[in-house]
């Protein structure tokens, strides 16, 4: 067989069907607005936590809607609350109350 220079790499696809959305339904329940969340990034962009840390609330979003709970439980430590990313969200998005239900969610489902 010859070699033309590249293999077949494993599919990197995300199946969501798998995924663990327990969380995000609590948390999409009692603030509607992530719905429309488009991860523009818009919120890690303004936010002062992540200037001093590893903050992205872009990241935390992402964290959530594919079920990562323990890397979202790492992540949402930082937050300070102080509602740059609420402000700065071209969709809407109620940031600060989805940070407050994602910690409520992690304290609910005990995570």
């Amino acid at each position: 067989m010859k070699n033309f220079g590249y293999t077949i790499q494993n599919d990197r696809q995300i199946d969501y069907d798998k995924n663990d959305t327990k969380l995000y339904d609590f948390v999409a329940e009692s603030e509607k607005s992530i719905r429309t969340c488009i991860f523009c990034g818009t919120c890690s962009a303004t936010c002062t936590a992540s200037k001093f840390t590893d903050l992205s609330l872009r990241r935390i979003i992402l964290y959530l809607k594919r079920g990562l709970n323990e890397s979202l439980k790492k992540e949402i430590e930082s937050c300070m609350l102080c509602g740059k990313c609420n402000l700065a969200c071209p969709r809407g998005v109620n940031t600060r109350n989805v940070i407050l239900n994602i910690k409520r969610g992690i304290e609910h489902y005990e995570l």
